[in-house]
Parts: C-alpha cells; structure tokens; sequence
C-alpha cells in the first residue's frame, strides 16, 4: 500500500511541475522554412515549416524568426506565455509591414501530447543547439523519425550548410543565418566560464561592463517608477547578467514592490542562478525575500 501511496505521489508531483512550463508553437501558412531563436539561442538544427519548443519556464521569451530563404527578411518579438498552457503562432506576412506572428490560441499543456504530423519538435534548450551533431525530432505520418544533421559554419556563422545524414551526401544551402546564436557568441569560440563559480549556469554570456554601465544609465534617466522598470524588462530580455548586476539594477528603484517585480523576471535571463540569493541585499523586508525564494523554487520545478 506503501509503494502504491509513494507512486502516485511522484506521478501526481511529475504533472505538477510539468504544469509550471509552457510551449510554443509556429507555423508558417504558406510553407516558408524557419527557424527559432528564443533570447538569443538558436532551438533547432535544420529550419523546418512548423516547430514546438516544449518545457519552457520563464513568463515571457525574446523570439527571433529566421527564414531559409535569405531573401525573406528576419523579425523579432517578445511573446508572454502563461505557466501549463501551449501556445500558437501563425507566421505571416503582412503586407506593407512584412512578417510577423499571430496569436492564434493558447490551451493548457496536455499530458499525452497529440502528435502531428510534420511538426518539429523540440525540448528548449537555454544555452542553443550544439554545433556540431544533433538529432530533431519531426514527426511523419504519425511516426517520429531522427533526423541527424551536421552543421558547418563558415566564417563567423553568416552561411550554414545543413547535411541530412540519412538523404545521403546531399547538401541544402540554410541561406544566411547572420544573427542566429547557436549557444556560443560568434567571436567567443569558447563558452564563458565564471571564476571561482561552479553552479548551474541560466544563459552564456553576461552583459560587458561598458554594456551595462550604459543600461544603468537608460533606467535611470526615467523619471517614473513604472518606466524604469519596463525599460530594465525591455533591456534584459535579450541580454544576459550576473547576480550582481541584478542586484545593481534593483537597487535603480524606490520601491520594494518593483524590487521584487525585477528580481522574479530577472532569474531566467541570469548567467550564475546559483548566486541568485545575493540579491536579497537589495531587499529592505524578509517577506519580499520568502516571496523571491517561493518564485524561484517553484521556477526550478
């Protein structure tokens, strides 16, 4: 009775943190291939007509369409997802505004998955896609199929060749990919590696001091509380900090309220999540500090 009571609680505490991430789906309706970029990283190996990202934690993502075809121009958008639910896009164009996405439903995450047919999909990946071998998963006919691919860049990334192991030795030219991070800065051919940290890492390179020092600058020259805080969202959603430069930030704004409201957006686009509890300095009350630690553990579930 035991090991009945233990597995439904595991089974019971496995839907519940699956209920705290979100996907995203795009398709484009007239067949462009695409591929997605969310706060910089590149999600799939080989551009594709219709990709779900699944397992996403954060409330709201930095989304980047990149299209094969190079002569179709690339376009970026902030996308706000709410915790257990999968939402929709549709890629299209508009004419006199070129492309962009639509909304077109959210629904909450389904346990067992409806697989579809031609749809790629992939499990998020907050530090990019490897560069050198990976699988994607497509799904044909109902029938899931892994697709290994090599990719070669030449130069700093600008043209990609994609090569489909299981076609032969056939080459397809990716287009111009200029812009796409594939988990490692173009001019950094190395990962960033903190001194004297060894926790987990939450993105792959922070801000440079100059950077930041001028992020600093564009809060503060807002007058309004409301507006320094939607500048400093608007600012980290497509860069990536230090714990400290969190704290530093924080410490921009009057009221413990925006505090609190920066530190919970700030942990998914922070580098050292595991010095994280440094920002508690900027904190003037203990309850902001118990409110912080409850987001942030239920984040990591």
């Amino acid at each position: 009775m035991r090991h009945i009571f233990l597995l439904a609680f595991a089974m019971l505490a496995f839907v519940a943190a699956k209920a705290q991430t979100s996907n995203l789906i795009f398709f484009t309706e007239n067949g462009e291939r695409f591929s997605v970029v969310l706060n910089g990283m590149l999600q799939n190996e080989q551009p594709e007509t219709n990709i779900k990202v699944t397992d996403l934690p954060a409330p709201s993502y930095k989304v980047k369409i990149v299209f094969d075809d190079p002569k179709l121009k690339e376009f970026n958008k902030t996308v706000y997802l709410n915790p257990g639910t999968e939402t929709t896009y549709a890629v299209k164009f508009i004419r006199k505004k070129g492309y962009t996405f639509r909304l077109m439903n959210t629904y909450p995450v389904m346990n067992e998955p409806k697989m579809i047919p031609g749809q790629m999909v992939v499990g998020y990946q907050p530090q990019g896609v490897s560069t050198n071998m990976g699988s994607a998963t497509t799904i044909v006919n109902n029938t899931t199929i892994n697709n290994n691919v090599s990719i070669s860049a030449n130069g700093k990334g600008n043209n990609v060749n994609v090569v489909n192991s299981n076609e032969g030795a056939g080459s397809q030219q990716a287009g111009s990919l200029t812009g796409l991070n594939n988990g490692l800065p173009n001019n950094n051919p190395v990962p960033y590696i903190l001194p004297d940290y060894n926790g987990t890492y939450g993105c792959p390179r922070p801000m440079s001091p100059g950077d930041f020092q001028s992020a600093k600058g564009s809060i503060s020259s807002k007058t309004f509380e409301d507006s320094k805080l939607t500048i400093a969202k608007q600012i980290i959603q497509s860069n990536c900090l230090l714990s400290s430069q969190v704290k530093e930030i924080m410490l921009l704004f009057t009221f413990e309220d925006s505090r609190l409201d920066f530190a919970k957006f700030a942990y998914a686009y922070t580098l050292d999540l595991g010095n994280y509890y440094k920002v508690n300095d900027a904190f003037t009350f203990e309850s902001s500090i118990d409110d912080l630690n409850k987001y942030v553990q239920g984040f990591r579930r």
